[in-house]
C-alpha cells in the first residue's frame, strides 16, 4: 500500500504533472489544481537532455514526444565572426541511456499539453482556474470559495513565485543573476539540425535548437535591463538588432523574425531551498525548491527528476516517515545544487568575460546526470 491515499498537487508544470502521472497510477487519489486558466505555458521552446527523456519515457510520453519534437546528439560551437565559423562540434552524452537521444527540442506548450493530457487519463483530477487561500502543515487545505480538504500529502510544485513555499515559512527567493534572455519561436531554416552556441559579441550566448521538422527555439543572452515597456514591435527590432551581430545561420533565422507575438524576454533568476524541502505534510519540487539559469539546459530535467524520486519512495513504503524524507533530501539536494552551481558558473564566467572550461565543465555535469537520480 502507498504511503499516502490522497495527495494535492499544487501545480501543473512539468513536476506536478508528472508527480500527477506516477501516484495516479501507483492508485493514489491525486487532484492537480493550478492557478491558470487552462494548461498554458509561457515560453517558446524547451530543449530536454537525456536525463529528462528517461523521467519522460517512465511517464509513458516518450513516442508521443518524439513524434513532436526533434532530436540530436551533438553541439555546436560557432565563432561570432561574418561567416558565423564553426569552431567545434561536441558529440554530447546521451545521459538518459544508450537509447535516447542526447538532446531533444520541442515547442513548450505542447509539452505542457502532453503532460496535462497523461495525468488525466492516468486517473488525477485536473483543475484548472483553482488555487488555495490557506495551508497547514498537517495537510489542511483552504480553497478560495471557503471549502477545506485534508491531504495525506501536498506537493508544491507551483513554481518559482510558489505560495506553498512561502505559506510552509520557508524564506528563500530566487535572486537576479544579472542576464536577460530574448526567446523566439520560428521556422527552421535546412541547415538548422542541432544547437549551436555563439559565445562573444554584444550578447553572451547567441543560440538556437531545432523543434521539430519545420520550426525552432532561438535565444539571445544579455546583460539584464528593463524590457517591460517595449511594445510587441519594439521587441521584436530589439531582438533583430541584437541578432544582426551573428551570422552563418543567423541569418536566415533573422530572416523569419517578423511575428512581434512569437517574441518574449525574461530576466534569469536562481535559488536553492538548501535543506530539506518538506514541512510536515508538505514538501516542495520542481522550481518551488531550486532554479537555475538554462545555460545547462537542466531546469525541467531537474524538476521531472524530483518527482519521478519522490513519487518511488511514496509508493515504496507503507508510511511517511523521518526516513523517507531523509532519503528524498539525500538523493535530490546535492544533485540539485550541484546542477545550479554549475549553471551559475557559466554565467558567472560570461558576466566576467573570462574564459572558463565550458566543454569541461558541461561534460562533468552530464556524466553526474547520466546516473539516474
Amino acid at each position: 500500500m502507498p504511503a499516502v491515499r490522497n495527495v494535492l498537487v499544487v501545480g501543473g508544470g512539468a513536476a506536478g504533472a508528472a508527480a500527477a502521472i506516477l501516484l495516479a497510477e501507483g492508485g493514489v487519489s491525486v487532484e492537480l489544481i493550478d492557478g491558470k486558466p487552462d494548461v498554458a505555458a509561457l515560453g517558446s521552446g524547451i530543449t530536454l537532455q537525456g536525463n529528462a527523456l528517461r523521467v519522460l519515457r517512465q511517464l509513458g510520453v516518450w513516442e508521443q514526444i518524439k513524434a513532436e519534437g526533434y532530436e540530436f546528439d551533438t553541439l555546436g560551437l560557432r565563432a561570432p565572426d561574418p561567416a558565423g565559423t564553426l569552431i567545434a562540434e561536441l558529440t554530447d552524452i546521451r545521459t538518459g541511456g544508450p537509447d535516447l537521444p542526447a538532446t531533444f527540442g520541442m515547442y513548450r506548450p505542447t509539452l505542457a499539453r502532453i503532460l496535462i493530457d497523461r495525468a488525466a487519463a492516468a486517473g488525477a483530477k485536473i483543475r484548472f482556474g483553482t488555487q488555495p487561500a490557506g495551508l497547514s502543515l498537517d495537510g489542511e487545505v483552504t480553497f478560495a470559495d471557503g471549502e477545506k480538504r485534508t491531504y495525506d500529502l501536498v506537493i508544491g510544485a507551483d513554481g518559482l513565485r510558489s505560495w506553498t513555499r512561502r505559506r510552509i515559512g520557508i524564506d528563500v527567493e530566487p535572486q537576479p543573476v544579472g542576464m536577460g534572455i530574448w526567446r523566439t519561436f520560428t521556422r527552421r531554416p535546412a541547415s538548422v539540425t542541432r544547437t549551436d552556441l555563439y559565445y562573444g559579441g554584444p550578447a553572451y550566448i547567441a543560440g538556437y535548437c531545432p523543434t521539430g521538422p519545420d520550426s525552432i527555439y532561438a535565444y539571445l543572452v544579455e546583460d539584464v535591463q528593463d524590457r517591460s515597456g517595449l511594445s510587441p514591435e519594439e521587441a521584436l527590432a530589439a531582438m533583430r538588432e541584437l541578432a544582426g551581430a551573428y551570422h552563418g545561420p543567423w541569418d536566415e533565422i533573422r530572416e523569419t523574425l517578423t511575428d512581434p507575438a512569437r517574441v518574449n524576454y525574461t530576466a534569469f533568476e536562481s535559488h536553492v531551498v538548501d535543506g530539506p524541502w518538506n514541512r510536515g505534510n508538505v514538501v516542495l519540487i520542481g522550481d518551488a525548491a531550486h532554479s537555475c539559469p538554462p545555460t545547462l539546459a537542466q531546469g525541467a530535467a531537474q524538476a521531472l527528476e524530483d518527482a519521478s524520486v519522490l513519487a518511488e519512495l511514496l509508493l515504496r513504503e507503507d508510511t511517511v516517515t523521518d526516513e523517507l524524507w531523509r532519503e528524498f533530501t539525500a538523493r535530490r539536494l546535492d544533485r540539485a545544487k550541484t546542477v545550479v552551481e554549475a549553471s551559475l558558473q557559466l554565467a558567472r564566467w560570461q558576466l566576467a568575460h573570462e574564459r572558463g572550461d565550458v566543454p569541461g565543465l558541461m561534460a562533468r555535469v552530464a556524466h553526474l546526470v547520466a546516473e539516474p537520480a
